[in-house]
């Protein structure tokens, strides 16, 4: 057994080399009921983790946190113990009317509203999800019947701002932000895409999204019981059902 790592708990040879990401402890949880022999590994702060099996190999999810510095923790030290493909399972807002509440939504890129990224790739590389793993989720997507749509993520550092961007002194740059990324046709906004994708990248990585839609265009809530929980499970069957396909995938290439 190897090192422990400082903030997951996670040492190597505990994990394999597939690896879901959610935000939430609850939602980890709700991810673990899906593999076949769970077990809880360690929770430390934000992260928690289970392991278990898919497809016969070996499976991890972690909590990451909100945001993209708690995510990327997540993401180096679990690459550290010898992960290398990563599937964020989250939520995310409407920024247009094709992402209705309960719409399962799988980024095809991330508008970089966001700073975490640049210290791992410059400004002008773009944020993209490895491509093999994004067909793979669309295809899970697509066969499970559950109302889904692709585009670009806006990926934002701060969850206020979109909401309420006219209590902060930035407000008029804020809103032509917004407004630029609606008109260039974004579809939903999320915290932690676009660092991940770049992550990918950077580190050799295979990495993916995908989000349950939270909202309806124009219509946020701060009111908790608004949040559509129940739904969260269909993004959660699709990028189980992804990732099934990408270990048969993934074997398959190993034999030939």
């Amino acid at each position: 057994m190897g090192k422990r790592m400082l903030y997951t708990g996670v040492a190597q040879g505990e994990i394999g080399r597939y690896v879901f990401i959610p935000g939430s402890v609850e939602r980890a949880r709700l991810i673990s009921e899906y593999f076949d022999e769970p077990r809880l590994l360690c929770h430390n702060r934000e992260y928690l983790t289970y392991v278990g099996t898919l497809e016969g190999e070996p499976v991890a999810v972690t909590s990451t946190g909100i945001g993209g510095p708690s995510m990327a923790i997540t993401v180096e030290e679990l690459h550290a113990c010898g992960a290398d493909t990563f599937i964020r399972v989250g939520s995310c807002a409407s920024a247009s009317p094709k992402s209705k509440i309960g719409d399962v939504i799988i980024p095809s890129g991330a508008a970089r509203m966001e700073g975490m990224g640049e210290h791992f790739m410059p400004i002008e590389f773009p944020a993209v999800p490895d491509y093999g793993i994004f067909r793979h989720l669309e295809r899970a997507a697509k066969e499970s019947g559950y109302p889904y749509n692709t585009g670009v993520t806006i990926t934002k550092d701060s969850f206020y701002t979109e909401s309420s961007p006219e209590t902060k002194p930035v407000c008029e740059e804020l809103l032509y932000k917004w407004k630029a990324y609606e008109k260039a046709g974004a579809t939903n906004t999320s915290m932690e895409c676009a660092p991940l994708f770049l992550m990918g990248e950077a580190l050799g990585l295979r990495t993916a999204s995908i989000m349950i839609c939270a909202t309806n265009y124009n219509a946020y809530s701060n009111d908790s019981k608004d949040y559509p929980r129940d739904w969260e499970r269909r993004a959660i069957e699709v990028a189980v059902s992804g990732l099934r396909s990408i270990i048969r995938d993934d074997l398959a290439r190993a034999e030939r």
